[in-house]
């Protein structure tokens, strides 16, 4: 910075901030908590050596991913954003299971209505039921799919054997209590 103010990095450290600091374009004075907690989670000199490493043009993003994963690592020290990662994918599976539930008893609902007609694959108004597995042509719709295949008794274990064993289904509370005690086909 020169003869300015030192940037944030160099006001914690208490030096003198020279022209070709290295923490002056990342780490403004007016934002001292940025330079603070990434200090404490990496060091100072770590830093400094990981960007002296990059070249200039990258060095903006990898500081950047170092705030985002200090603020992650004083959240949570043990995973930082792995934690945070794998919160999200273990969501997104819970999401995906209940998504195949819901599209297995779409289409449980469809074959009914197609039963109940004498076979001729029309809903109440008359329009042809597309099953949603031949629509979407997607993984889950296809596993939905196969479940409505299957005899009633054999869904819950189609279930349970592509979506982790269950584990998913305790996640759901008392919802994923009543799906595993009520069949779908009743």
């Amino acid at each position: 910075m020169g003869g300015g103010s030192p940037c944030a990095s160099c006001k914690l450290l208490r030096r003198r901030c020279t022209k070709d600091c290295i923490f002056a374009p990342f780490f403004p004075a007016d934002d001292p908590h940025k330079f603070a907690i990434v200090h404490k989670v990496f060091g100072a000199s770590n830093v400094s050596k990981m960007l002296q490493e990059l070249p200039v043009q990258q060095r903006g993003d990898a500081v950047s991913s170092l705030v985002y994963e200090a603020n992650a690592r004083m959240r949570d020290p043990v995973y930082g954003c792995v934690g945070a990662i794998s919160f999200l994918q273990n969501q997104v599976s819970q999401l995906q299971m209940q998504l195949a539930v819901a599209q297995a008893e779409i289409l449980c609902i469809q074959m009914q209505r197609r039963d109940d007609d004498g076979g001729q694959g029309h809903d109440g108004a008359g329009a042809a039921v597309p099953p949603a597995a031949l629509v979407a042509g997607d993984h889950l719709h296809h596993q939905a799919a196969a479940a409505t295949m299957m005899a009633p008794e054999d869904v819950d274990a189609f279930l349970m054997h592509h979506h982790n064993g269950g584990q998913l289904m305790a996640g759901y509370g008392a919802a994923g209590e009543a799906l595993k005690r009520e069949s779908l086909w009743t």
